[in-house]
């Protein structure tokens, strides 16, 4: 089977990226559902037990498409534009077999998905060596109220550093970074998807180190880091984003320090204890 270009390629390219755009927050939607339904009676609040890795990393995996392909979708949208205006040079420029564009943008966002992935574990094993060495220094009463609000403060810092800002413009202009580094090929298209994941995650890591700072099974607070990554990457307004996120994220340092029981939606662990009831308790 064969797509063929119509009469008005610009007409037929905009309908293309707009479906394109459509999946992957239809896909993120059902992320969402499926997230909601696995963190139901689970600890919301920082420092809750992980659970086993291989359980982490499914519920880890399921909670970054939910988090980022909003924010991938306009990326992916182009990615598929210069599939279809740049097609192997097997195949003649104007006819694109239907199978090509589907399977292409498929293996970008694995690609993207990978990388998230692997960085949720290696938090898991960073919060796991964490807890091991650290012990009852981590309990909300010691150490753990300062660990959270030091998180938040670095990552508000981040926001403001030159890596942040090189990486932000990677993901707010995609076309010039994609056409530098284009790949053809199904292979390519899921190194290209490992590559764009490589630069949202060095625009982002911190962000997700303020979502374990504040509650990492909270749907609240997900859904609020998931805004502001959003906000950064396809808000209008990318620089005023930017120290927008940061505010908040000193706010909320400043919040748990000060008045962490009157914060909407934070959960203060109980006494000598780094989080309450186990993540376990979902896998039934």
């Amino acid at each position: 089977m064969e797509i063929r270009l119509s009469a008005d390629p610009a007409a037929r390219e905009r309908v293309m990226r707009a479906a394109t755009a459509a999946v992957l927050i239809a896909v993120a939607a059902a992320c969402w559902a499926i997230t909601v339904q696995r963190m139901r009676g689970m600890d919301m609040g920082p420092g809750t037990d992980l659970g086993g890795v291989g359980w982490f990393a499914v519920v880890w995996a399921t909670m970054m498409a939910a988090m980022m392909l909003p924010s991938l979708a306009p990326t992916a949208a182009v990615y598929a534009a210069l599939v279809r205006r740049e097609p192997s040079r097997a195949l003649p420029r104007r006819v694109l077999p239907s199978r090509v564009l589907p399977s292409r943008v498929l293996l970008f966002g694995g690609g993207y998905l990978l990388v998230w992935s692997g960085a949720g574990v290696l938090a898991y094993a960073l919060f796991e060596l964490g807890e091991s060495l650290c012990g009852g220094a981590l309990a909300w009463g010691a150490g753990g109220r300062w660990l959270a609000a030091g998180v938040l403060v670095f990552a508000a810092l981040y926001q403001l550093t030159s890596f942040k800002r090189a990486f932000l413009t990677r993901c707010r202009s995609p076309l010039r970074f994609l056409r530098a580094s284009w790949r053809e090929g199904r292979t390519g298209a899921f190194a290209m998807g490992l590559r764009n994941g490589g630069w949202c995650l060095g625009c982002s890591w911190a962000l997700m180190a303020a979502l374990f700072a504040l509650g990492v099974m909270s749907l609240s607070w997900m859904a609020l880091i998931a805004g502001l990554v959003a906000l950064e990457k396809i808000g209008p307004w990318g620089r005023a984003a930017k120290f927008t996120t940061a505010g908040v994220l000193l706010v909320l340092a400043i919040a748990i320090l000060a008045v962490p029981h009157e914060l909407p939606g934070f959960v203060v662990p109980g006494p000598g204890s780094t989080g309450s009831m186990h993540a376990m308790k979902a896998m039934g």
